[in-house]
């Protein structure tokens, strides 16, 4: 099977997060290509494209937060399943709420999955590997 790179929104407030992430992202695979933005309000100008996010790529892919400033991660998730032109994109929520009301509440806005973070190091790295392993090699995502 022919992989290409894929284009991922992280939506992350936690410089430690971000960080784990991209390293995840940078020993696993090659050509994905890791945005982030540290907020609610950063994610939708990102996945708009607007001021300084005008020449962005649409993601194939994004990683949302629940607990972001500005903009609840729930708020995106709303907005952006509301738009017909990003609703396709699918949508992880990889949060430290393991809350039911989250789950429930993040399934009914249609997120594609909802991913408990886990707070050892090396079980979050293998977890967004995860991720990156399905919606990369088994899963096929709509062209951008």
């Amino acid at each position: 099977m022919l992989v290409h790179p894929i284009e991922v929104l992280l939506v992350e407030d936690d410089p430690g997060d971000v960080l784990m992430t991209k390293e995840a992202f940078e020993e696993h695979k090659l050509g994905n290509r890791l945005h982030v933005v540290s907020d609610g309000v950063e994610a939708l100008r990102f996945l708009r494209r607007e001021g300084e996010f005008a020449d962005a790529p649409r993601p194939h892919l994004i990683l949302l937060d629940l607990n972001l400033p500005r903009k609840d991660g729930r708020e995106v998730l709303e907005e952006v399943k509301n738009d017909d032109d990003l609703a396709h994109i699918p949508v992880v929520v990889l949060t430290t709420s393991e809350a039911e009301e989250d789950v429930l509440r993040s399934y009914r806005l249609h997120a594609n999955a909802y991913v408990p973070k886990p707070v050892d190091f090396e079980q979050f790295i293998r977890v967004v590997r995860q991720i990156d392993d399905f919606f990369v090699t088994v899963v096929r995502l709509p062209k951008g």
